[in-house]
């Protein structure tokens, strides 16, 4: 009994991590993509004659739709470019302007100077524990180093580590449920702990 109800649990559970690449209307012009999408946040010239439009719903969005055109305005093709298969084409040693043009529009950018490392981020589909996922790439001196996934949680007070400093206003969620939360001021006046 149990067996089935988890093996049903896992094939919706599947079935729900779908890519959006999967549910993006079909496009066949670029009139098409404008129509669907609006203008692209940027457009890419690939150097062979094809512009690639990108529209990056970051910092709140989850998605990224790359539309490659031909000269003739004929869509080549079109996916998320931020989609589990092309998260995992950033290799170490790509440039910045590589990852952006993989990826698109970043959400955020981290400086850690200590590590000599510059994070960018991007909100990506929630796929662990918490109440948000992002992507990150390390660069150091431009190139990419490494990259990693942080999971935000809503703010446990001493738990998550808050009386010291995080979470860093830059990391906070505008949900429209954070307005309920309440603040629990583990010393009087310190303005990060929740």
């Amino acid at each position: 009994m149990w067996s089935r109800i988890i093996a049903i649990l896992a094939l919706l559970f599947v079935a729900g991590c779908a890519s959006y690449a999967s549910r993006m209307p079909p496009l066949t012009t670029e009139a098409d993509a404008i129509a669907v999408h609006g203008q692209p946040t940027r457009r890419w010239d690939n150097g062979d004659g094809t512009t690639t439009l990108e529209y990056s719903t970051q910092p709140y969005g989850e998605t990224a739709v790359m539309v490659t055109i031909d000269q003739g305005g004929i869509v080549l093709e079109q996916h998320d470019a931020l989609s589990d298969r092309n998260l995992g084409n950033v290799k170490r040693g790509m440039t910045k302007d590589e990852v952006s043009r993989l990826l698109g529009t970043h959400r955020s950018v981290q400086i850690f100077h200590l590590s000599g490392e510059e994070v960018w981020d991007w909100n990506i589909y929630n796929d662990g524990p918490g109440i948000a996922t992002l992507f990150n790439v390390h660069f150091v001196d431009g190139k990419v180093v490494r990259t990693s996934r942080t999971y935000v949680y809503p703010s446990d007070g001493v738990l998550s580590g808050a009386m010291f400093g995080y979470p860093y206003p830059y990391y906070a969620y505008p949900f429209p449920y954070r307005s309920r939360w309440r603040y629990y001021p583990y010393w009087p006046g310190h303005p990060w702990y929740w």
